[in-house]
């Protein structure tokens, strides 16, 4: 048991798990934030041009059964809108993180070409290891 609770212990503690623990809390409290933002900016906009509210769309099948497929329709809007939303923003981010990062020169090469018989070879060599010309400095 104390062996399970050393494994358990070690598994919480690497940072790949507490990562994804913060990033389960922000992803969270960004819901809130989409969501108003779908429900009290977009949706009230959108009912400007349509003026359809969705909701009301129900199927009367007997008596007691019936199918509220507005209410579907509605969340699936929602969901479509928020997923474009959320596209936009990672855009905008990712499009300003890259103009902030910055731009890492060209490395080095480390191999050239041999002139004799064009494999690839050490840039230092002086020798190709292939054809075993002797190669200019």
């Amino acid at each position: 048991m104390r062996k399970f609770l050393e494994e358990f212990k070690t598994f919480i503690s690497k940072g790949n798990v507490m990562d994804m623990a913060v990033g389960i809390i922000i992803g969270g409290a960004f819901t809130s934030i989409v969501s108003s933002l779908v429900n009290d900016i977009i949706n009230p906009l959108l009912g400007l041009f349509g003026g359809m509210n969705f909701d009301q769309l129900a199927w009367n099948i007997t008596g007691d059964v019936t199918l509220y497929y507005g209410k579907f329709i509605t969340a699936v809007v929602n969901f479509l809108i928020m997923a474009f939303i959320v596209f936009l923003l990672v855009k905008v981010m990712n499009s300003a993180t890259s103009k902030f990062q910055k731009k890492e020169a060209p490395k080095a090469p480390t191999t050239k070409k041999c002139p004799y018989c064009k494999s690839e070879i050490a840039i230092e060599a002086t020798k190709c290891p292939h054809c075993t010309s002797e190669l200019e400095q």
